[in-house]
C-alpha cells in the first residue's frame, strides 16, 4: 500500500510517501516540500499547494492519504492561513483518492515514540530509524510528512476511527 502522508503549511507543505508491505515493513519512497513564494497573494498560494498535491498523486499514486490535523499555538493568523491551506490539501486528496486519515501531533508521537509528548529531534531520529534511513530526512517539515505516514502505516487498522470520510 502506498500511503501519502502531509504536513500543512501555507509557506511549505511537506510531503512524505511510504510503502507498505503485506508484513507491514514500511519504506521510504520519497519525500520534500511544496513551497509558496511569501510574498504572493493567498489565492495564489493554494492555487501552488493544489498542484503540487496533484502532482504527488500523478507520481506516485498513493491508496490512502494521511494528515496533521490542525494545531493552533499563539498566531491566529498564521493558524487561519494553514486553515486554508490544509482545506485545499483536503479537498485534492478527497478528489483523488478519497481515503484520508487525520492524526492529531499527540497521536502521532505516541504512534511512532510511544511517548505523546516527545520532542522533535527525537521524532525524526525515529522516523530515520523506522524508515531505515542513514540520515533524518530535511527539512522538518518532510520529516513530519514522513512520520504521519508512519503513524497511519502503524495505526491503520483502526481507520474508522480516524478516517473522514
Amino acid at each position: 500500500m502506498i500511503i501519502l502522508g502531509l504536513d500543512p503549511g501555507i509557506g511549505t507543505m511537506g510531503y512524505g510517501v511510504v510503502e507498505k508491505d503485506a508484513r507491514g515493513n514500511c519504506a521510504a519512497v520519497d519525500f520534500g516540500v511544496v513551497r509558496t513564494p511569501p510574498n504572493e497573494n493567498l489565492a495564489v498560494r493554494l492555487c501552488i499547494l493544489e498542484e503540487g498535491v496533484n502532482q504527488i498523486f500523478d507520481k506516485f499514486s498513493p491508496e490512502e492519504t494521511a494528515m496533521e490535523e490542525l494545531f493552533f499555538s499563539k498566531n491566529v493568523t498564521t493558524g487561519i492561513a494553514v486553515a486554508h491551506a490544509r482545506g485545499v490539501m483536503l479537498m485534492t486528496c478527497a478528489k483523488r483518492c478519497g481515503k484520508i486519515f487525520e492524526y492529531t501531533p499527540n497521536q502521532i508521537k505516541q504512534a511512532l515514540t510511544g511517548y505523546g509528548k516527545a520532542d522533535k529531534g527525537q521524532m525524526q531520529r525515529v522516523v530515520a530509524a523506522h524508515l531505515r534511513l542513514s540520515t533524518v530526512p530535511r527539512p522538518d517539515d518532510a520529516a513530519d510528512a514522513l512520520g504521519v505516514a508512519l503513524c497511519h502505516a502503524f495505526t491503520n487498522r483502526f481507520g474508522a476511527m480516524f478516517g473522514i470520510r
